[in-house]
């Protein structure tokens, strides 16, 4: 079962009024956690598909409003054709088994990217699932699939010089709110917090406009070892700065 008894939730000091209403991930690590154990590298990702659970269950709990998580980035593509394949099929795995406990909880599965190189396998899960859960109010899981922020930022800069050029915008009224309003992004808020598992301390192309205010927080482990109270220590974290948006 994805979502635990409420009498399992770990016991933390989060203040429930100052959670973060987007979290980013970058799931990271998938695998070096393979080859630390001599396993192939596509065991550390199926064990990473076991963390989502974790993370939703735990996201579902502390009422955040939404989680996107990096799965799939445009570079991805460099890496061996048979992992390629592997990392594809997990998706449809991933929601095939939990997509009941999924609409169960309210939870409504939305995607970022570009969706043409996308296997019709994958295309097909994603897009079902996304309209079976298209009515919920819950949780907004957000899968970034074939996504890279390079791409996002021109995609829209070629929507709004389509648009000025057919008259139906005005130069001057190209401001940052209008460039927010173009991007994949535009039905959610800016991340609030961005996580990045196992060390590394880039942002990988993700998500470059919408995190330039974000709190980043990165930890040692990787994607598979991460879990509820491993998200819980990133809140505390979170909740212990103060956020001053270009202020004092």
């Amino acid at each position: 079962m994805l979502f635990r008894n409420k009498k399992e939730t770990p016991k933390t000091d989060i203040d429930l009024d100052n959670v973060p209403g987007h979290i980013a991930i970058i799931m990271d690590g998938n695998g070096r956690w393979a080859k630390k154990r001599g396993l192939p590298r596509v065991a550390g990702h199926r064990e990473g598909m076991k963390t989502i659970k974790k993370i939703v269950e735990r996201a579902v709990e502390l009422n955040i409003n939404a989680v996107t998580l990096y799965a799939f980035s445009t570079e991805n593509w460099k890496r061996p054709p048979k992992e390629v394949e592997f990392i594809m099929k997990l998706p449809s795995q991933f929601l095939d088994t939990y997509l009941p406990d999924l609409k169960k909880n309210n939870v409504k599965v939305t995607t970022i990217g570009d969706y043409e190189r996308l296997p019709e396998a994958t295309k097909d899960a994603v897009l079902y699932s996304i309209d079976e859960t298209k009515n919920n109010t819950g949780l907004v899981l957000n899968f970034a699939l074939n996504y890279g922020s390079r791409s996002e930022i021109v995609d829209a800069i070629k929507q709004i010089c389509h648009d000025v050029k057919n008259d139906h915008l005005s130069v001057d009224q190209i401001d940052e709110n209008l460039v927010s309003k173009h991007l994949y992004t535009y039905q959610l808020e800016d991340p609030d917090l961005v996580i990045r598992t196992s060390g590394e301390q880039r942002l990988s192309n993700y998500l470059l406009w919408q995190v330039a205010y974000s709190e980043f927080y990165f930890t040692q482990k990787l994607w598979p070892e991460f879990d509820g109270l491993a998200l819980d220590e990133a809140i505390i974290e979170y909740q212990n700065r103060k956020r001053r948006f270009g202020g004092l």
